[in-house]
């Protein structure tokens, strides 16, 4: 156990992808803030062009960019590079060879994307409005295919690995109780999400609270209700804004330190040194 502070944070996006400023401009609001370790994430290409995600032909200049910052900015701040991955198949996944060979030092796991009955790729991780649409419109109304669709997937992509953080775990949750009310409590629900947990705690990935939503929806992801889960089954955690804004990157982290306390945790892991370490949580 160590103690350099919390705020950190490795969930980050840039212009490389769909963030809404230069990677400069976040390492340099990171140090204004006091910030002692930050990594940038992008989205991961895919097998097709998106508003959202990075293509191949900028991996270069994405890479190039952060070892002029990490150099230039040495001694004020640690920075670190990683992608966020998402798991779309079995050939665009964070277990193929193309991502497992990049120079990273870490990667994050995440799944944003279904397909429906055609076999056409359904984005899911949009507002709770879109959300209904796109349910009743692609999956003919059926809420509990569409979550057992997506925990599949999830499950699929801890089963390959290829990553070290899990991703907004269940960032399904807050539209899903918007669709239908009462939903978390239902107990297949439960069954499907403490099975996906486990996987978690098998494999050893840590699990990030992501707090984009925080000061929004008032929500985090994973749920707060499960934080005490995850300690029980041994599960590391760390808190990720998420932050596609330089100015948001500390959104929701001291509720989300305070929520762990709350719920038991006593450390949150985090870079430093080039290792994940277990860091003493200030909050408590």
């Amino acid at each position: 156990m160590t103690g350099t502070g919390n705020l950190t944070n490795y969930h980050s996006h840039s212009l490389y992808c769909d963030g809404r400023a230069n990677m400069e401009d976040f390492v340099r609001f990171a140090v204004s803030k006091g910030f002692t370790s930050y990594g940038f994430s992008s989205h991961a290409p895919l097998p097709f062009s998106t508003a959202w995600t990075m293509e191949w032909d900028s991996m270069n200049d994405y890479l190039a960019e952060f070892h002029r910052l990490k150099a230039k900015y040495a001694g004020q701040i640690e920075l670190y590079i990683g992608l966020e991955i998402d798991y779309l198949n079995e050939e665009s996944n964070p277990s193929v060879a193309c991502f497992r060979e990049l120079p990273l030092d870490y990667r994050i796991g995440s799944v944003h994307l279904l397909y429906n009955d055609k076999g056409e790729v359904v984005d899911i991780d949009v507002s709770a409005d879109k959300f209904r649409t796109v349910v009743d419109k692609e999956f003919g109304g059926d809420i509990v295919r569409v979550v057992h669709l997506y925990y599949e997937r999830l499950m699929r992509m801890v089963e390959l690995g290829g990553f070290d953080i899990v991703g907004h775990a269940d960032k399904i949750h807050y539209n899903v109780t918007a669709y239908r009310s009462g939903l978390l409590d239902e107990p297949w629900y439960d069954a499907l999400i403490q099975k996906y947990f486990d996987a978690i705690a098998r494999k050893g990935y840590i699990v990030e609270v992501n707090t984009k939503a925080y000061l929004e929806l008032g929500v985090f992801y994973p749920d707060e209700r499960y934080f005490h889960t995850l300690l029980e089954k041994g599960i590391r955690v760390q808190v990720n804004s998420d932050s596609h804004y330089p100015e948001r990157i500390n959104n929701g982290r001291p509720q989300a330190l305070a929520a762990l306390q709350a719920s038991g945790y006593r450390t949150v892991t985090e870079l430093h040194d080039n290792q994940w370490k277990d860091v003493l949580n200030y909050e408590f």
